[in-house]
């Protein structure tokens, strides 16, 4: 689009010398060539006049008009070749029309501009018409894009790596109930929380059973006195039967993880 003071000028001029060139649509009405025709016959309150493009390839013919009437750099043709191609990419002619060779024949840019010029036009999309205007240079978007990508491709890394370890987790991310950061950091609250359980455990396992284990073939059983039990810790039948039962578990979790 033209700057405001173009486009006044645009607009005393078609105020009045008429609008010299139509507006140009699509079969759908969108406009191909003309949005600042439209506007400045906005401002000069002059009903625009239009014209229907009946051609087979609207999105060759906005490209070719673009480059055709405007001064411009190699980035700034890209970049219009690039988006011109990505508003057509549902439109009927074959793979190999819209190809990046096709598209750089058309543009008379090198295939390298092209693609800086969709990688900007994938990954800072918001940035296209500031190059397109002129405003940022095309290296120097391509430079933000590429960080973006990175950006992308570590997320995508992460969220694989992700699924790979918590799937539920991944699918929480997915569903948008939790950012990539925060399933990290859940997952990592519950690492944290097997790890402090499993040093429990084992301190205690570790506490009891050599305990026990050295009461083998002694008369330490016969010796116990109810009297010097501490509080709620007599041993009585029942918690001898509890432990032969948790020893009998025990020994075949421990053959099961092969543990010495």
């Amino acid at each position: 689009m033209l700057d405001e003071d173009e486009l006044q000028a645009l607009a005393d001029d078609i105020r009045d010398l008429g609008q010299l060139q139509p507006i140009v649509l699509d079969s759908s009405g969108r406009i191909l060539d003309g949005r600042n025709r439209l506007r400045a016959c906005e401002l000069a309150e002059v009903e625009p006049e239009y014209i229907t493009y009946s051609g087979t390839n609207p999105s060759a013919y906005t490209l070719s008009v673009n480059l055709r009437r405007r001064s411009l750099s190699k980035g700034q043709a890209a970049m219009i070749a690039a988006k011109a191609c990505s508003v057509a990419e549902h439109d009927p002619r074959s793979e190999t029309e819209r190809s990046a060779r096709s598209v750089s024949e058309q543009a008379g840019v090198s295939l390298g501009r092209i693609g800086q010029a969709n990688t900007v036009l994938r990954y800072t999309p918001q940035l296209v018409d500031s190059v397109i205007a002129g405003a940022v240079g095309i290296d120097e978007a391509y430079q933000t894009a590429r960080e973006k990508k990175a950006q992308a491709d570590s997320a995508e890394a992460q969220l694989a790596k992700l699924r790979a370890e918590d799937p539920a987790l991944a699918d929480r991310v997915i569903e948008g109930e939790l950012t990539l950061q925060g399933a990290w950091a859940e997952r990592r609250a519950r690492q944290e929380e097997e790890i402090r359980q499993r040093r429990v455990a084992t301190q205690l396992l570790c506490e009891v059973l050599p305990s026990l284990a050295q009461t083998r073939g002694s008369r330490t059983f016969a010796l116990y006195d109810p009297e010097f039990a501490p509080p709620g810790r007599a041993v009585t039948r029942e918690v001898i039967e509890h432990a032969a039962t948790a020893l009998v578990e025990m020994a075949s979790v421990w053959k099961e993880r092969n543990l010495p």
